[in-house]
């Protein structure tokens, strides 16, 4: 495996933050609203774990008999606990069933790669013999608009959509980026769908943008994805209900109130024949789902997938594509107003997400702290600032630089924190690989110096991400190599 070793002049700053670990860390024409009775069960959410491809699809008609009505998504809560403190700077695996030590530093372990097999959990409504003409119908009509989706991210502070044509290679028709206001959306979780569901209105019309095919992307600190191992069992519906058993046990939700689904990671057997099943299984709140649909009900739009954010994260960043275990996993990381999306990759599917509750305005914040000022106050001296080296700040004395940039890297100490705890959690999961890179996304990815310091602090090699390498840029599609800020809002348009 690689292992990427942190510069010795950044050790002792790593020591240190690392001894205050956190203990828990087309059709274009307009579309009408949906139907407001239309249950989110209405959505059929599948190809949940391979990033390359879409979660999930919804058809036109929901009410239709014909029509599968079986809902899955893909989301997880974590596990209660959170590692302890690991070592400054090492990303190493720990035991399968218990939080890692801190381990050795600098070491990177690999895991075990094995074949792509998926059952679903929840079962599909069947359609009778009368309606299979209109099933086929139903079919055709979605794989054709399929071929055109706008992807579509809401964020705290402002909305992202990507028209996307999907005829062979994906081609990029517009991107669009529009300011939220405040409130509306906090950590991810809608706080007001209606004026959400007004605000998408206004976007979609400013933009004239088409409002079917709209695929919707979902991350908040109670979505991510859980791996574990069941043994002996290989009957497909006995394995459905050990997966729903196990799942009562690591998740703090009632089975009434979620979703669930699942993929077989691995399916291997040990010498004495015992089967062992590596599963990945994602589960949301309904609740969760349902409020967004409520916003974009409220809009007009049309959602026909709901994705989640890290999925289409990796979609935008990186071909899916069989990774070679020594090369390690891939960590996507996108930064965003209030909070970061990490996916963990071991190149066809993804294995493990988490938000951690860091972005873009943690930096603000700190450089306001500093400055006795506002921190929307303070945007323009963050796009001018640099980590790496000392520079000059319109309207700042060489002083403030200096402790600016010192707010700056107590703030970065931080998230450094909080993305190497979630790497050590992940790899305490049984099959986990070492890391092999991160990969950044984000409007703040590109602050001057910031690259190299998580690369430093983290001690995993680093790389800034390009949201538009996977996509032919259309002659309409304005946009700037530095709006990472849309690699998600790509990523949910991207049907491979």
């Amino acid at each position: 495996g690689r292992a990427g070793r942190a510069p010795i002049r950044a050790a002792n700053r790593r020591e240190r933050l690392m001894d205050d670990l956190r203990p828990d860390i087309d059709d274009e024409e307009s579309a009408s609203a949906m139907d407001p009775e239309e249950d989110i069960d209405a959505l059929v959410l599948d190809r949940l774990a391979a990033y390359g491809h879409s979660i999930g699809s919804a058809h036109e008609d929901s009410k239709d008999p014909s029509v599968d009505q079986d809902y899955a998504v893909e989301a997880v809560l974590e596990a209660d606990s959170e590692p302890d403190a690991p070592e400054a700077g090492t990303i190493a695996p720990g035991p399968s069933d218990s939080e890692p030590d801190a381990p050795e530093a600098g070491t990177i372990a690999p895991g075990p790669s094995g074949p792509e097999r998926r059952r679903r959990l929840a079962g599909r409504r069947q359609s009778d013999a009368p309606r299979e003409e209109k099933t086929k119908k139903t079919k055709s009509s979605k794989d054709k608009r399929e071929k055109r989706l706008v992807g579509l991210k809401i964020g705290a502070s402002q909305i992202a959509a990507a028209q996307i044509v999907n005829n062979g290679a994906p081609e990029l028709v517009e991107v669009f980026r529009g300011p939220l206001d405040p409130g509306l959306v906090v950590s991810g979780e809608i706080r007001d769908p209606d004026a959400l569901g007004e605000a998408l209105k206004r976007f979609f019309e400013l933009h004239k943008l088409p409002k079917r095919g709209v695929r919707l992307g979902l991350a908040n600190n109670r979505i991510g994805v859980r791996v574990f191992e069941i043994e002996g069992v290989t009957d497909p519906q006995q394995l459905e209900n050990a997966i729903r058993f196990r799942a009562e046990e690591v998740l703090p939700i009632p089975l009434d109130q979620a979703v669930l689904d699942y993929v077989v990671l691995d399916d291997e057997a040990r010498e004495d024949g015992t089967s062992v099943k590596r599963i990945l299984l994602v589960v949301a709140y309904r609740e969760v789902v349902d409020r967004y649909l409520q916003a974009c009900r409220g809009a007009g739009l049309h959602v026909v997938g709901i994705d989640l954010e890290a999925f289409a994260l990796l979609r935008s960043l990186e071909a899916p594509a069989d990774r070679d275990p020594g090369a390690g996993a891939l960590v996507a990381v996108g930064i965003g107003h209030d909070r970061t999306t990490m996916a963990v990759s071991t190149g066809r599917f993804c294995e493990f997400t988490r938000v951690l509750d860091w972005g873009g305005w943690s930096l603000n914040v700190a450089i306001a702290r500093e400055l006795d000022r506002a921190p929307s106050e303070v945007e323009a001296i963050k796009r001018q600032l640099s980590i790496a080296r000392e520079t000059e700040v319109e309207g700042l004395s060489r002083q403030q630089v200096a402790k600016v940039r010192d707010g700056v890297q107590r703030a970065l100490d931080a998230f450094a924190r909080e993305l190497v705890a979630s790497l050590h959690f992940y790899q305490a999961q049984p099959g986990a690989l070492g890391i092999g890179e991160i990969v950044l996304s984000g409007g703040s990815a590109h602050m001057d110096g910031l690259l190299e310091a998580v690369a430093q602090l983290v001690g995993v090699p680093t790389r800034l991400g390009d949201p538009f390498m996977r996509v032919k840029v259309g002659p309409k599609a304005a946009y700037d190599v530095q709006h990472g800020s849309v690699a998600v809002a790509i990523g949910l348009g991207i049907e491979d």
